[in-house]
This record gives structure tokens, sequence and C-alpha cells, in this order.
């Protein structure tokens, strides 16, 4: 009789405890949404790479799993090809500076030599014109004497010829008409003599403008060698730039997650020397069964733990839910239009903000169990 009464304590205990425990599970699961399909990410996980340049690797200057700070060293390749470039190209730019000084010299002298004739020559064109001008109105005021001589002349050898006047009156007017005469014709060979120097200077002028195209020539070349120093300039930028693409510097603070490649290996460019992972960046990644959204809300609390330390436990909330499930995302979506497939639950993606914690100790990519809050 007494083993009959422990009997049926130690089966209602069980059946208490039982129910106790289903209790506790139902009301568990009442509140809260459970998964073990949760992982460890980070916004920032970079792989990086020289940019634009190749060569030999100097140094890298972390392990994997080391901490670095923004703005570290982490990796330089040797720079001495693109240093030479520069060096040749910098004496490149030199040698065209100065051949663009002294065209600019050459023509600045040539300006002012041709403006300096031509102005000399329309002087002496202006003084030449007016000269004969001056001559012109000196021939025709002897012409006018000389007509008035030729008359006087005509008159006076009449008289003379009739015995009316003297001999030396009529020579006198001879001689004065010759006189003029010779007068005219000097002015005349003056005239000539000037408007010979006037076409030259006309001439001069002509060749001076035509000299001034080779001043228009002259600028066309200094502006091709200018041109040709932008090019070299950008050239230069560039493979300035170049020499600082030979080192790797940190874009974030973070853990150098893997190491590529070793010193010493020439690399092209774009190649892999790095992967480092933003820890402070750490969020959790969740995929919740659709069965289990039920009360789930962007500020839902969450609790979780990863595999790596179970002991260590996490809280943070829920800041993002994805509009759409895994399978919508798949490459290859299951055909379903014939009926004929196996019901599983789908399952949809959340964010979640870790707000308490020792986040030093994770690493993107771990794995854990999360439980996060239904609001009723």
């Amino acid at each position: 009789m007494k083993k009959k009464r422990i009997a049926l304590v130690i089966l209602s205990l069980f059946f208490t405890t039982l129910l106790v425990g289903v209790y506790k599970y139902i009301n568990f699961t009442k509140n809260f949404a459970v998964t073990d399909a949760m992982f460890i990410r980070s916004d920032y996980i970079s792989n990086l790479s020289f940019k634009r340049v190749k060569g030999r690797i100097d140094a890298i200057y972390f392990k994997e799993g080391d901490f670095v700070k923004k703005g570290e060293l982490l990796a330089s390749i040797d720079p001495v090809d693109y240093k030479n470039s520069l060096s040749q190209l910098s004496k490149q730019i030199e040698g065209l500076n100065k051949e663009y000084e002294r065209v600019i010299i050459q023509k600045s002298r040539l300006d002012k030599q041709l403006k300096l004739k031509r102005e000399n020559s329309v002087k002496s064109t202006e003084y030449f014109a007016d000269k004969i001008k001056a001559l012109d109105y000196n021939i025709k005021e002897v012409e006018s004497s000389i007509i008035q001589l030729k008359k006087d002349y005509q008159r006076y050898k009449n008289l003379y010829e009739k015995k009316a006047v003297a001999k030396r009156d009529y020579e006198k007017i001879e001689t004065e008409l010759k006189v003029y005469e010779s007068k005219r014709n000097a002015l005349e060979f003056e005239k000539k003599s000037i408007q010979k120097k006037l076409e030259i200077e006309l001439k001069s002028i002509k060749i001076v403008e035509e000299d001034f195209k080779q001043v228009s020539e002259i600028t066309k070349s200094a502006e091709n060698i200018q041109k040709q120093i932008e090019l070299l300039d950008e050239k230069y930028k560039d493979l300035q730039n170049s020499i600082s693409y030979c080192q790797i510097y940190a874009p974030f603070s973070g853990k150098i997650g893997k190491k590529f490649v070793e010193t010493g290996m020439n690399v092209a460019s774009g190649y892999p020397i790095l992967s480092l992972v933003g820890n402070e960046f750490l969020y959790v990644e969740v995929w919740l069964e659709e069965t289990k959204l039920k009360g789930i809300e962007i500020g839902s609390k969450a609790y979780f733990s990863v595999d790596s330390y179970p002991d260590i436990h996490y809280e943070g909330e829920v800041e993002k839910i994805y509009p759409a499930t895994a399978a919508t995302y798949a490459l290859v979506p299951r055909d379903i239009s014939a009926g004929e497939f196996t019901k599983v639950a789908q399952r949809v993606m959340l964010r979640v903000k870790i707000l308490k914690g020792d986040k030093s100790i994770l690493l993107s990519g771990m794995g854990g169990e999360i439980k996060i809050s239904r609001r009723k």
C-alpha cells in the first residue's frame, strides 16, 4: 500500500511538472519567436585591392584577426616604376615649359619689331603723301607762271623783231622762262623720286603685314606647346595618383578577415589583398519562419547568444522586416503553376540591431540562437 502511494505521488509530480513545462512552453512561444537561423553580419566587409596599379608587394603590415583603425596603412607595393615614369615626365614638362617660354619671347620680340616697322612706314607714307601734295601745289604755281611767261615771251619776241624793245629786255624774259621751266622740271623730278619712296614704303607695309602671319604661326605653335604641357600635366597628376594608389589604407576601423597574398608577390590591379570587416557595424541577420511572424514588429526586443560563446548574452531590437520571403529572391524560383509542390514554411529576413553585449568578440558569419519578443 505504501509503495502504491509513493508511485501515485511520483506520477502526480511527473504530470504536474509536465503540465507546468507545457504551460511555460506555450506561454514562452506565445511571448517569443525563437529560431537558430541567425547570423552575425557586418555592413562593412570589403576586399581591399590596389587601384589601377600593379607590382611587387613591399609589405603587409597586419595579420589576420588584427584590429586596425581607419586610415592606418595596411599594405604597399614598390612604386619605383611609377616614380621613374614621373621623373621622366617631369623632365619633359620642364623642357616644354622652356620651349614655350622661348617661343613667347620670340613672338613678343617679333611683334614689337613689326609694329615699330609698320608704324615708321605709315609715318613715312604720310610724310611722302604730304610732300607730294606740296610739290603738286608748287608745280601748279610754276606752271601758271610759265604760261604767263610764255605769253610775255611771245609778245616781247614780236616787239623785239619790230625793234620796239631792247634786246636786253627780250633776253631777260627768255631767261626767266627758262628758269621757271628748269624749276618745274626739278619739282617734277623730286616728285617722281618721292613717289618711288612712297611706293617702297607701301610695299614695306605689305611685307610687314605678311610678316605678321609669322606672329600668328608662332602663336599657334605656343598654343600647341601649351596643350602638350596640359596633357602631360594631367598624366603627371595621374602618375602621382598612381603612386598614392601603391598604398592601401583602412577605409574604416575593423579586423583583418583574410590575407589573400604574401609579401614579395606580384599582383595585378584589382586583385584582392586583404579582407577588412567593420566590427563597429555588426548586426544580426535573422531568417524567421512565416508562422512565427505574428506579433513581431519593428522595435521588438531580441535576446541572443552565439554558438562560440553560449554563456554570453546579447540584447537588441528589430530595426527592419524585409518585405518578401527568401524564396522571392531566389535566382531560380520554384514553378508551382502545375500545382505539384510540397508546402513548406517560408522564411522572412529580419535585421536586428545589437544594443547590449561585447561586440568585440563577435565575428561576421557566426551563428547562434535568438528569441524575439512578441508585442501583444
